[in-house]
């Protein structure tokens, strides 16, 4: 139940933000709040509602970015070699009204002829889905605290630059639920993991180890794969190499992104990020072409989630607006994955 961390977080804990100090309390509140929810679900099975469907939840213990829309789009894409007719459910976080969130548009462009049903009530959702698109499994975005939707494969997502979200619940801290909750997981797989040093991949398995003993591990890398410039125009990354580049991003995690295009050897590069899921008008994308026009950039690179939001009002006489288009990659527990996948999908 405890929300503040033991071991090699202490340390932190003793030289956190004063800030951070204040709110501790609300965290152990938090972190209490938490653990009764957890029990009662654990303790009356009879409250979790079983779809019709197998149901596989992808998720994660911090707020912020772990990747979890790729890792959606990895699965489904998965299922369908599999033969199978997969649906996405997800809550449509900080959609504007009459919009559609970041993350539908991201499943819709990926994924064309996946239903994507946006439902805060994930149970009506996979009702929805079932019924009306016929669907035979359904992925749950962002499921791993939505207890009330029974599922047949949690996984589990840890960014490997920045795993325990400075080890502390909300809201000192950015995890989502103390970690004792990765015994719940089912798989886990760390993110980003061709950002860090091996050393680093290790420490985060031993610690989840110490948690749940029997964990089983898979690993993704990030890779830039392309740019898409207007009208859809594919250009290729090294047309960023030596350029003056303006990085415009409102991610949970601008450091990958950042160093992603970093990695793509800018002659300079200077950033502007704005909250994640951040909502971009006219007078926003005036700013920003000033900004880029006034440092000199040949180009202001951002990212496809910005992208949906940003390149409709991108000024038509700006410094060229371009997407860096990245792919998750299973790097290593790929087959693992595959296994347990099909278990989840035998369970009905």
């Amino acid at each position: 139940m405890a929300a503040l961390a033991s071991g090699g977080d202490a340390r932190h804990n003793r030289t956190m933000h004063p800030a951070a100090w204040l709110l501790s309390p609300f965290s152990l509140l938090y972190g209490a709040v938490i653990h009764a929810r957890n029990a009662y679900y654990d303790r009356w099975p009879g409250a979790i509602h079983r779809a019709a469907v197998p149901v596989i939840s992808v998720g994660n213990i911090t707020v912020g970015g772990t990747g979890k829309t790729p890792m959606v789009i990895e699965i489904v894409r998965r299922l369908l070699s599999m033969g199978r007719r997969p649906g996405i459910l997800t809550r449509g976080y900080k959609a504007q009204p009459g919009e559609k969130a970041d993350e539908v548009l991201e499943f819709e462009s990926s994924l064309p002829g996946v239903p994507v049903v946006v439902e805060p009530d994930r149970v009506a959702g996979a009702e929805t889905a079932v019924r009306e698109h016929g669907v035979d499994c359904l992925i749950l975005d962002d499921g791993f605290q939505h207890r009330r939707l029974g599922r047949d494969l949690d996984v589990v997502l840890i960014d490997a630059l920045n795993p325990w979200g400075g080890g502390l619940t909300l809201p000192a801290g950015r995890l989502r639920e103390p970690r004792a909750a990765l015994r719940r997981a089912e798989i886990v797989i760390i993110t980003r993991a061709n950002q860090v040093e091996p050393t680093r991949l290790n420490e985060i398995k031993q610690r989840v180890l110490a948690i749940h003993p029997a964990t089983p591990f898979g690993t993704a890398d990030v890779q830039p794969v392309g740019l898409t410039g207007a009208r859809g125009a594919a250009t290729k990354l090294d047309q960023v190499t030596g350029k003056q580049v303006l990085t415009v991003c409102g991610v949970g995690n601008p450091q990958t992104f950042q160093r992603s295009v970093a990695g793509l050897e800018p002659a300079t590069c200077w950033h502007r990020v704005f909250a994640d899921h951040h909502h971009y008008d006219a007078d926003t994308a005036q700013r920003l072409s000033e900004d880029a026009a006034s440092g000199g950039a040949d180009l202001v690179v951002t990212t496809r989630k910005d992208w949906v939001k940003l390149a409709s009002c991108w000024p038509a006489d700006a410094v060229p607006l371009v997407r860096l288009d990245i792919e998750l990659r299973i790097s290593s527990g790929g087959e693992l994955l595959d296994e347990r996948l099909r278990l989840a999908l035998e369970s009905q």
